[in-house]
């Protein structure tokens, strides 16, 4: 009877209390940690520039490495797609059929890939987020690097299979774990970005092929922020590397929307009739697809434009070190400027932004706790003005 008694007065308070103090109290915790996220509304002015409350600042906050977003060949390719195809695709592509322009971009995909097959998927998180899973079962091991996107986080969860995470770019312990646990598992897939969007490093594509050859494991590489910017055509560092299936995104560097898998056609027709993400989404939009082809034109012509992109990077990083920043291991575009405390990373956004600088302050759990910083993303549309504007700026601030 007293447990009872409990229970009622338990069930009680339960219906007289706000059924959401759990989003006040999580609420609460972040802003006291200085880690409470909110939007910035703001005005898209050019590839390098946004409005804010009025005030127009260089942005240094856009993955739009190559500055396409606005150009005038993606803008009339869509318009001429939405011509042609309608503004959306108005079903999976298994219940209203395969537009021909999705099948041939896919084709050009898989050839700029070196693969036999791509598969346009509808954005780079939706696709990891389906992509592992569909890759492994409940016998399976997924060996994941530390530092990989919430997207793959996410996607090895949902695996619901065993999981190793080996430290960030250690590939002998990358070895070790497969060469301790292969015997055990069914099938071993190893996933990791090439460009790591938090530190703007790079992962040793080449070693993590040749261990994973050595052990018959399946090896998945996100692309999305090399895409566009390295590699062979532009087209990422695991072209003709040996790797499995490469993930890459057009959001970034080539200024559309959407993500794609390149692979063998063994593994398209498996995707195909195994990857949710892939087999319940509506299809990509038709203008979208028309942005990307026309963003594939200038990527092949723009190798010039690469080489100036990563060498003002070079730049940044090492007027940013002469002055004392950290910028952990970078050597791509995207720059870290890693300052520690959340609350330090807040006040050197906002400094920037008092310099009509557009940055933005990354904490946890986005990056790990102690490296709060400001990620500086470099697009081929900053003038050397604009370098010099950030470099100056960044050498008045002075640290709480």
């Amino acid at each position: 009877m007293r447990s009872n008694g409990n229970m009622e007065s338990k069930a009680n308070i339960t219906a007289h209390q706000d059924k959401f103090w759990f989003v006040d109290r999580e609420l609460e915790t972040r802003r006291a940690s200085h880690r409470l996220r909110t939007l910035v509304p703001i005005v898209p002015i050019s590839p390098r520039e946004v409005e804010i409350s009025g005030k127009r600042m260089i942005s240094f906050a856009s993955n739009d490495y190559l500055g396409l977003s606005k150009h005038p060949l993606l803008k009339e390719r869509a318009i001429e797609y939405t011509i042609r195809y309608g503004t959306g695709a108005t079903a999976s592509r298994l219940v209203c059929g395969n537009y021909d322009c999705m099948e041939s971009l896919e084709k050009r995909l898989a050839e700029l890939s070196y693969k036999e097959k791509a598969l346009i998927l509808p954005s780079g998180f939706q696709t990891n987020v389906s992509l592992l899973p569909a890759l492994a079962d409940k016998d399976s091991l997924i060996i994941s690097d530390e530092l990989n996107h919430a997207s793959i986080v996410l996607g090895c969860r949902l695996a619901r299979c065993s999981l190793e995470i080996f430290p960030h770019n250690d590939y002998d312990a990358l070895q070790k774990i497969i060469s301790k646990r292969r015997d055990q598992f069914s099938r071993i897939i190893v996933v990791t970005e090439s460009v790591f969007s938090m530190d703007g490093d790079r992962a040793d594509i080449d070693r993590l092929v040749e261990i994973s050859k050595n052990f018959s494991a399946i090896v998945v590489v996100d692309e999305a922020h090399a895409v566009g910017v390295l590699g062979t055509n532009g087209m990422g560092l695991s072209v003709g590397s040996g790797v499995d299936i490469i993930m890459g995104t057009f959001s970034k560097a080539l200024g559309a929307s959407g993500a794609y898998v390149a692979c063998s056609e063994k593994l398209a027709s498996y995707l195909i009739n195994c990857c949710a993400g892939f087999i319940y989404s509506t299809a990509m939009p038709p203008p979208v697809i028309g942005a990307i082809d026309a963003a594939l034109d200038l990527v092949l012509t723009s190798e010039e434009v690469r080489r100036e992109l990563l060498k003002k990077a070079d730049y940044v990083r090492a007027s940013l070190k002469a002055l004392g920043f950290n910028t952990g291991f970078s050597s791509t575009h995207i720059v870290p400027v890693i300052v520690g405390h959340e609350k330090e990373a807040l006040d050197l956004s906002q400094h920037l932004r008092n310099k009509d600088i557009f940055t933005l302050a990354f904490r946890p759990p986005t990056v790990p706790p102690g490296t709060s910083r400001i990620r500086i993303s470099l697009s081929a549309s900053h003038s050397w003005e604009d370098i010099e504007k950030l470099v100056e700026a960044l050498s008045s601030w002075t640290r709480l």
